[in-house]
Parts: C-alpha cells; structure tokens; sequence
C-alpha cells in the first residue's frame, strides 16, 4: 500500500462487495490452519513517535504502540526500508534503531526493501537515485550488496530479520524500467530477485525471502507472476499479497487466490497488508485515500474491528499463516506526512484508516488471532 498512487489504482478497479463475518468462520477442517505471522507495518511510528505522538490502550492508558498492538494480538512488525529518502526516516539508520525496540518487546520482524528512495508500488517503482544510471547487471550487484548490507547490519546488532520482502507490490517488476516486465519476458526481474535471495541468505540462511505482489484479487494475474518468476528459477519462501476489499475484490475469492498460490507453488501465504477506514471523515488538510468501504461492513469501530476479523477468517480458512494490518499506528500527527520529500509540509491520508482515533485511542474491536 502506497499513497497517493492507490487513489488511481482505486478509480481502475471495480468496487467490491464483501461476504459478512458470519460467513466466514472456518470449518471445524480448515480452523485446524493457524496464522503464525499476525502482522503489523509500523514504518511510519517512529517519527509519528519523535514528534511526541500519544498511544492510549483500551482503559485509556497511554503505552508504546508496539506494547498495545502486542496486546492485541500482534506477533510480528513489518518495517519498510527506502535507501536514500529525502526525509531521513525508513533509511538504513532508521531501520536499524527501531528494530531494536521491536526486538526488544519480543516481536519479529520483517523488513520491506523498496528498493526506492520514495514509494513503491505497482504503478511506480522508481530506482534509487543513486542507482539511476545503471544498467541491469550493475543493478543485479546494487540489490546483492545493499540486502546483504541491511541485513548484516541488523544481524551485527542482534536484531536479524526474520523474513525479508524483496520488493514491495511488484506486480509487474521493480526498478523501473530495467526490471520491469514487458512483453511478459521476466527475465531482468528474475536476476534481481534471485539477487536479492541470494544476499538474504549469505546473510542469514534461515530468514524467509517473501516475494510480494497486489495480486490477492485475481488468480490469473498472480499466476502470471508467479509463473513467470519460477520459469527464470527464482526462489522465494512465502508468497505475499495484499488485500484491501474496496480495491481487490471479495473475501471469498480472495480466499480462493490464496489457495490456489499455496496449492500452485507449495509455498507458504500472507496477506502482507489489510486495513479499512472506521470513519469516512478527514482528521487534516490531505484526502483521505479511501473513501469508501464494502458490504457488511459500516465505516466505525464495530465494522472496521469486524472486517479484519474477516479477513484473518477468510486467510486462515484459504491456508494462510499470516496476515498483516497496513499502518495501524498512522493517526494524523502534524509534520508527519506522507511525502518523504516533504514530510512535515504534507498530511496523512491514512488517519481513517489506522486503527487508532485522532487522539491516539485503540480501537477495542480490533484484534489479531491465531
């Protein structure tokens, strides 16, 4: 999930309907799955955090957020690492200080290489500028030795990832436009990612390399992908994918997505983001991202503690191990903006979509379960 590009992507697709929770409980046969990884990405914490942001519990108790997300179910932080941003943080350093406070409150971790120096998603996936001019075999030794930095770097300070993205939503490649897929030949994108597997495991053999696309809401499309990277010789531990029900469709096939990737290529499945708005009002200057949500569920507390709950059914059922809210903890707090080139002129158009209110409350319907 990037913002604003997702606005765009949100007018392309078709408006979904989703099934109620009630349909949704798992069958006595398929509640014997777990979700392992119960997720959350956080990258936008820290600064929220500098800039003397309040997190309140359910009592109303102000806490660290890591420590109410724990509470509430959450196993597992997703950070996203940019190499150069314009605003200094979800850089190298940034990373590095923020994996020792996840580590430290006993929660895994999983880092997010854009391999960007801003926002990358499936409609923009831009090179960092320091990598601007290079072709794609300098590319190839770029993404080796940038991962395998990161990497070391977080394993020499006791804080080894325990899994890795290689590339964030990269439905039709990365680093643009070396590694993009054209004319369906995944040639260029299979040296990246095999690159990229190649230095998260020199650097620490059992971290898992997840291979991440949007691609949760159409079967064929993932295939496609998915195919594509096989056919080069790529390997990839967990097959990840995003799913926000305004923009990828029903819970139903999103289930049937994850089924057939599971089934397909014998790997494991998340849902690396999830989130949906409790309110459909604004909290500053910048406009909401969405708008809008699904059937079955209302724009509150109750209906956005209900879909996730959903969506976690939904995964389990398809056999998922895991699902992960997109940036519960981005309530808008002035100067931490959505623009890494300009982060404190900018607003947030996740505030409707985090799971705390616009006064750093918790929402008590919202739960991560096993």
């Amino acid at each position: 999930m990037k913002i604003p590009g997702r606005i765009v992507k949100a007018a392309l697709l078709l408006a979904a309907v989703a099934l109620p929770a009630a349909m949704l409980t798992p069958t006595n046969a398929a509640a014997a799955n777990s979700l392992t990884m119960l997720g959350a990405d956080v990258s936008s914490a820290q600064r929220a955090i500098d800039l003397g942001a309040k997190y309140y519990d359910s009592s109303g108790t102000a806490k660290d957020p890591l420590d109410i997300l724990k509470g509430a179910g959450v196993n597992y932080v997703r950070l996203r690492i940019w190499n150069n941003p314009a605003s200094g943080y979800n850089n190298k350093a940034k990373v590095l200080a923020y994996a020792k406070q996840v580590k430290v409150k006993g929660l895994k971790l999983l880092i997010d290489f854009h391999y960007s120096d801003t926002w990358a998603d499936p409609g923009k996936q831009y090179k960092p500028a320091a990598w601007s001019s290079h072709g794609i075999s300098a590319l190839q030794t770029d993404v080796y030795n940038y991962t395998y930095d990161v990497c070391n770097s977080l394993k020499s300070q006791g804080t080894t990832p325990d899994s890795v993205q290689i590339g964030n939503e990269i439905n039709v490649g990365m680093l643009w436009d070396d590694g993009k897929v054209v004319n369906n030949s995944f040639t260029n994108l299979g040296l990246l990612l095999k690159s990229g597997y190649n230095a998260t495991k020199a650097c620490n053999s059992s971290t898992q390399v997840i291979i991440h696309t949007a691609d949760a809401d159409s079967d064929s499309n993932a295939r496609w992908f998915y195919d594509g990277i096989k056919a080069q010789g790529v390997n990839w531990d967990i097959t990840g994918l995003s799913y926000y029900c305004m923009w990828h469709g029903t819970l139903a096939n999103m289930g049937s997505v994850v089924s057939d990737m599971k089934s397909r290529y014998g790997k494991d499945v998340i849902i690396a983001e999830t989130a949906y708005p409790f309110t459909t009002s604004d909290a500053d200057g910048t406009a909401n991202s969405v708008t809008s949500g699904c059937s079955g569920y209302p724009l509150t507390w109750a209906g956005q503690g209900a879909e996730f709950t959903a969506v976690q059914n939904t995964a389990r059922s398809a056999g998922a191990i895991g699902v992960f809210y997109w940036e519960p903890t981005w309530y808008a707090v002035t100067g931490n903006g959505w623009d890494p080139a300009n982060i404190s002129g900018s607003g947030d158009g996740w505030d409707n979509m985090a799971i705390f209110n616009w006064t750093g409350q918790v929402n008590p319907n919202v739960k991560w379960t096993p």
